[in-house]
């Protein structure tokens, strides 16, 4: 009888679902909304909604039909974590086994290809995770965008915002940050930037949009720019070594992957590159697959096979 395997990777801004067969091989894919949340009837309703969403187009995709289908196992990696979701999850997918787990682990899993390493995330907050060949996990950053989330875009904005707050009331160096965010924001000055910043018309998302506008000034030679880009490097840098000092030896080479918005910003990506290869001796790179190819990858492991990927969608790599 075949046996299928479920990969999930479900985020804030939407929800990917792959199925393999035994060999590893990606039979099919589906898309839904995000799943983050399911505290209350509305967001559990959604959560439910998302996660049938996409199976049900995997399924489909695949031949096989979603009301009937037995996993032998899934893995299902969430944003904000797996203990509010595992009941949901349980009671709308069928496996044997299940792992239910956060994004970052998945995230790992696909870009190493299932190999010890470390990922670096950094789209509006930030973090990193690794596991060693030993199976041992460690964690830095992730703290949210009071207490922690350094070089994620979020971040990024605001200490652009606080050099423009500088700048327009005498204290700080020019920068034509100011002027970008005002221009973009359509902001009569910093002062009132920042309070809307403050309202519900700026989500910490919106705000986190704005990112390429540093790092395009950083690239025009901008000098409080390029401090808040070198900053951004450094700071995710110094998650890597925490990891890294955490579950390999020193200046033991294991891959180093990073994913998220911010590392679309050519600067941050070499400084970033530099500053590990200088500290930690490792080589960072783009993922070998996506979050939902590792969540894949973890659900055949759990029910001990170790086939490799095939047949992976380039939406997927």
């Amino acid at each position: 009888m075949s046996c299928f395997y479920l990969g999930v990777d479900g985020g804030q801004s939407s929800t990917t679902a792959l199925i393999a067969d035994q060999t590893g091989r990606i039979l099919g894919r589906g898309v839904g909304g995000p799943c983050n949340h399911v505290s209350g009837p509305e967001k559990k309703e959604k959560f439910f909604r998302a996660i049938g969403d996409c199976l049900e187009q995997a399924c489909c995709e695949a031949g096989l039909d979603s009301s009937s289908i037995y996993f032998a196992a899934a893995c299902l990696g969430f944003s904000g974590g797996a203990e509010d979701k595992e009941p949901c999850t349980r009671e709308l997918v069928r496996s044997a086994n299940y792992k239910i787990t956060h994004d970052a682990e998945i995230a790992l899993a696909g870009a190493t290809n299932g190999q010890p390493g470390i990922i670096v995330i950094a789209g509006t907050g930030s973090m990193a995770f690794g596991r060693n060949v030993a199976g041992k996990t460690a964690r830095a950053g992730g703290w949210g965008y009071i207490f922690g989330d350094e070089g994620g875009a979020f971040d990024l904005v605001r200490q652009a915002l606080r050099a423009a707050l500088r700048f327009e009331e005498g204290w700080g160096p020019q920068t034509v940050l100011r002027d970008r965010l005002l221009t973009a924001t359509g902001a009569q000055d910093a002062n009132d930037l920042l309070h809307r910043f403050y309202t519900d018309e700026f989500p910490r998302s919106k705000v986190a949009a704005l990112a390429p506008l540093i790092t395009a000034a950083a690239l025009d030679g901008d000098e409080a720019a390029e401090e808040v880009v070198s900053t951004a490097a450094a700071q995710l840098t110094s998650l890597v070594e925490g990891v890294h000092r955490t579950l390999f030896e020193n200046f033991q080479v294991v891959p180093v992957c990073y994913i998220g918005g911010v590392f679309r910003s050519e600067p941050i990506r070499v400084a970033f590159a530099a500053e590990v290869l200088h500290s930690i001796g490792c080589v960072p790179g783009p993922p070998c697959y996506s979050p939902a190819a590792g969540a894949v990858l973890e659900a055949l492991r759990a029910d001990a096979n170790e086939s490799q990927l095939s047949n992976v969608p380039e939406s997927e790599k």
